[in-house]
Parts: C-alpha cells; structure tokens; sequence
C-alpha cells in the first residue's frame, strides 16, 4: 500500500472527552471516529487491524472444529420471552417495534437464536457435537458509555455456542474452545491470564474469563505467582486468616466513640488494629406470599472485617438471597435496629436479623462492632458469650493481596485485566426453557448440553493499546498492526535513487507476504516518524541519499531507542526474518 493511496488522517490532540489512552491513541491514529456516545465509525487504518483479529480468531475457531453463521441483528421478542431474558436483561437490551407493532430486539448476544436453531435443524445424537459461531456486530444499551471500544454500545463480538448429547461430551467441548482462546491470544500477542470467573447473568456452571493485563484495566485479577491459581476478584476464595478461635481475654464494654461512625475512625479512636473491628453492612430481601403478593422483607446482617469487603457476588450465591437483594432502606434499618448506620451490630437488635458472618469473623475474639446506639460501639465481643453463633459462615468478602492462595501454593497477588474473552459452560439453561431437544441413543428425547464463548473483537484493540504504548503512540503486537513494516525515504520528491530503492524494497517485502506499507507523501522525516510512530507500526526502514551512498539503510523496531544500519542489499532479508521470528 502507498501512504498517497491511502487514507491517513491523524490529529496532533485527542478530542477532551477521550478518556483513556487507548480512545486517545485510536482517535489521534485515525483509526475510529465517534458518531454517538458509544457509537465509532471504523476508519481504513482501524479496520485493518480488525480483520486481523478477526483472520486469527476464524483460523483458530475452524481448527477447534466449529463453524461459521451469521445471526441477525434484529431479533424478535418471541425467543428472548421463551427464557424470560425479555425483561431480565433491562434497558441495556435496545428494543424496538417494526411497521406492525411486533417487538424486536438489537441482538446483545444470541444464546436464544442459536439454540432455536439447534431444536429446528439437530434432531439425533448422531449430529452431536456442534459449535456455531459468528463475528456479528451486538449492541448494548451501556448506561454510561465509556473508554472509546473499550466499553462502546456498538461492538463487533466473536460468540460460538456448543450443543452436546451429554455434560462429559459438554466439558469436552468447553476445554477444546479453552485451548483454542489460548491459542487465539498467543497468537495476538498479548500477555493475559485465564481466570475462574463468575458466570453472571448469562449463567451457568462452569466460567473462565481471558483478561489482558492492564493497569488502566476495570476489573481486579486474582493469582498465586507459585502456582497456576488465577480468578477474578469476583469469585476468589477467600479463607480464613485466623488458624482457629481464641479464647476470650477480654469482658463485652459498651464504649463511647463520638462521632466515629466507620470502623477506621473507630480503631483510631480506641488505639486498635483496624483488623480487630468487624463491619455490619444490611441488606434486604422483599418477600412475597404463596399467591406471589408482597409480604414485608427480611433483613440480612452481613459481617466482615473492619479492613475488609464485602462481595455482592459471593452474598449473591447464599440461599435466600440468590433471588436478589439491595440494601436495606434507612427506615428498615431503624426499624431492626434501633439507630441509624454508623453503630450497627448484631448485639440487642430491635427486630431479629438473620446474620451471615465471613469465614474470618467467624474465628475472630475479643472484636469490636457497632452497639445500635448512636456514638457508641461494643468493645471485647465474642461469639457464643455475647452473642449467639452466626446463623450462616460464608465467604462473602473480597480477597485482599497477601492472602494465603485456597491451593495452599502461597500468597496471592493481585493485578488489573481486561476482560476481552468468556467461557461458559452453560449445561441446559437455554435448551430446557426453549425445550431443545434430540432424540438419544436409547430413542427418547433429551435436552442439549449447552456452552457458549464469547471474544470482543473490537475491545481487543482498545486492550492491546492500553497494555502497548510509549508517550510516542501506539506499539502494536506485529499479528495486529495495521501494517508490519513503513518504508519512510527521505526526499521522494527529489531524489531518484531514494523512489527507486524504496520501491525496490517495497516489491521484494510485498512479494515475500509482508503487509507494508510505502510512504510516498513526500513529508519532511519528522512528520513521517511522528505519524507512524503514532499509528504504531512495529518495523520502520528509512532510506535517504545520505545513507544510500554509504550502501546503508537505518532500520528502527516500534520499541528501540535508536536505530540501525543495515547495507541497503541486505535490509529486504533482515526484516523478512525479524518478522518471521517474531512470528514464530
């Protein structure tokens, strides 16, 4: 490709609402634009990039044995309603009526197609096993749009769906899309980790999440650096980090804290630990009678350590409150407790709670809480002497970095992602609400054991951008750049020997399968180095008259400092093999 055929448009600033590095780089790099809140245009440079994505992904899908569709975008509401997504999925799903008042949905992902077509078209275990999968644009109706294609409300995502006669042929299908995610993001080039992950409201039993490391990344990954634990902090196992319960040493006080309404203000005021404090957070559950009419709510009293928090998702998983929760209202509180937030505890409340204590308060001694007065808290508290045993113990809070690993490899360590794929084993959540069925070995029907897997194509640029950046641009992974190598000369406008070597080298590149780039805009070398510094290419060749008449060219790699000289005969095979080592 030569830069004067090309459409190169790059811009000195980022726009002052880019709000992080890789929706600055994109938008200064020409590669998307915005037309909306969540809404880019794709540009040539940027594109080239996806469909890069995109050819790793494909190769590595049909290596795995699964095949390629298209579902469409538009979706009716019929599906979505068999398996009660319809409402579930709240405002988030974009829905909208057609001329004859029929709703339709914008496809966020397509768990109820796909399985629509499966009851239609897999009738016998003979057909068994099957994966599906299309690269398809989803939209999301993101309260709160953000960070460029990193959290966009239209998106190219990569979704295959597995059906299976059996949950040991299922697991099968689950490890071999697993092995074929780490192959797709070896291939990407991208430091990562695959984690255990939560299934969320998509379901299941079985998750993994890939994250790309990032520090800019939203969520908080989880590892043992002395084994191969790794989890988001959403289902990281936290244990208890007291071997057992002491005795009691000291007597239960009611103390004064003034104005200490946390448990840091009110370790500071008493001279304590802050690990000695234990914290009360309320939640509440609306109860409804047999004929499915409100019946009050019951309040729930969740403790854990005053240095501590508590995870929603882990308080979600406890029975009685897997239906839903929220926090309690100022006015249930009051009402069960006697005073307002700030002093809570589980001793002398007004009304009864059911109280879930964490693993670690559970075999805490000798603790401090609130005393449900105002200003006050009780000091030497523990358990059995001064307040029964906790209904329930539960992992409930949120893994801290020192933590001892749950496989006892060591301590664990924590560091931020982005998620830019998901597995899930999803058994027969979708095919028993649709009724998908085939006919077994034994001639009766069964329902599909299910799996889906999920890659964000577009995010995986914004990911690569945050984990590969200087203060120049963009350091793109060479199996993503939008082109491997630039040929910058100098002086294309006056000199015959530059336009001739640079084409010469620009022929042999292209002719060896190299996607290169020749920048033919006549630009002074500052701005031509800028630019493509910017964009990201991975290998830059420079030829001048200066150098040419020393049968030299200079070659600079997108990560090194200088540059180095290459006899201008050699340079179309020195970049042949860095390029195929960096490949390899």
């Amino acid at each position: 490709m030569r830069a004067s055929q090309f459409h190169l448009f790059t811009l000195k600033e980022a726009p002052s609402d880019a709000e992080v590095v890789s929706q600055q780089l994109m938008l200064r790099a020409g590669m998307i634009r915005k037309i909306a809140a969540g809404i880019y245009s794709y540009m040539p440079m940027g594109l080239r990039s996806i469909r890069k994505v995109e050819a790793i992904v494909r190769e590595e899908l049909n290596r795995a044995g699964a095949m390629e569709l298209v579902m469409p975008l538009v979706q009716p509401a019929e599906l979505w309603q068999e398996t009660g997504r319809w409402d579930k999925m709240g405002e988030e799903m974009l829905r909208l009526k057609d001329r004859h008042a029929r709703d339709f949905a914008l496809q966020p992902t397509s768990e109820e197609v796909v399985t629509d077509i499966a009851r239609q078209e897999l009738k016998s275990y003979r057909q068994l096993p099957k994966n599906f999968y299309q690269i398809q644009t989803k939209f999301r109706d993101e309260r709160r749009p953000r960070f460029g294609v990193m959290r966009g409300r239209e998106f190219v995502m990569k979704d295959a769906y597995s059906f299976d006669r059996n949950a040991e042929a299922a697991g099968r299908s689950y490890d071999a899309m697993f092995a074929a995610y780490g192959r797709i993001f070896d291939r990407l080039g991208l430091e990562y980790r695959a984690v255990a992950a939560d299934t969320g409201a998509i379901g299941g039993d079985r998750s993994h999440e890939f994250q790309v490391i990032a520090d800019t990344g939203e969520d908080a990954i989880v590892y043992c650096p002395a084994s191969n634990y790794a989890a988001n902090i959403e289902l990281a196992e936290a244990l208890a980090l007291l071997p057992g319960r002491a005795a009691p040493d000291e007597g239960l006080e009611k103390t004064s804290t003034p104005g200490c309404t946390t448990c840091a203000q009110v370790a500071e005021l008493l001279g304590l630990p802050l690990s000695r404090t234990v914290k009360s957070v309320v939640l509440a559950t609306d109860d409804v009678d047999d004929k499915g009419q409100p019946a009050g709510a019951t309040v729930w009293l969740m403790m854990v350590r005053g240095d501590h928090t508590l995870n929603d998702v882990k308080a979600g998983k406890i029975d009685g409150l897997k239906t839903g929760f929220r926090f309690a209202t100022e006015a249930e509180i009051l009402e069960h407790f006697g005073c307002k937030p700030g002093y809570l505890g589980p001793i002398g409340t007004h009304k009864p709670v059911r109280v879930v204590a964490d693993r670690t308060v559970a075999v805490m001694a000798d603790f401090v809480c609130g005393a449900n007065a105002e200003d006050f808290h009780y000091t030497g508290v523990n358990w059995g002497r001064d307040l029964p045993e906790p209904e329930l113990v539960a992992d409930i809070r949120n893994v801290v970095e020192g933590d001892p690993s749950p496989d006892g490899a060591g301590a664990l360590a924590i560091q931020r992602g982005i998620e830019v794929g998901h597995v899930f084993y999803l058994g027969t959540k979708y095919s028993k609400a649709m009724n998908a069925t085939f006919l077994d070995e034994d001639g009766k029907p069964k329902h599909f054991e299910m799996g889906c897997y999920g890659i964000g194509i577009t995010r995986i640029l914004g990911a690569a951008i945050e984990q590969n950046h200087d203060a120049r641009g963009i350091i793109w992974p060479v199996s993503i750049a939008p082109f491997e190598v630039v040929i910058c000369p100098v002086g294309w406008g006056k000199s015959e020997a530059v336009r001739e070597h640079a084409q010469k080298l620009y022929e042999a590149l292209t002719a060896a399968g190299i996607d290169a780039m020749l920048d033919d805009r006549d630009e002074r070398p500052g701005v031509m180095f800028a630019d493509w510094e910017l964009i990201g290419v991975p290998h830059r060749v420079t030829l001048g008259d200066r150098g040419l008449k020393e049968g030299l060219a200079e070659y600079q790699g997108r990560r090194d400092s200088e540059a180095t000289k290459v006899p201008v005969a050699e340079i179309a095979s020195f970049i042949i093999d860095r390029l195929k080592a960096a490949k390899a």
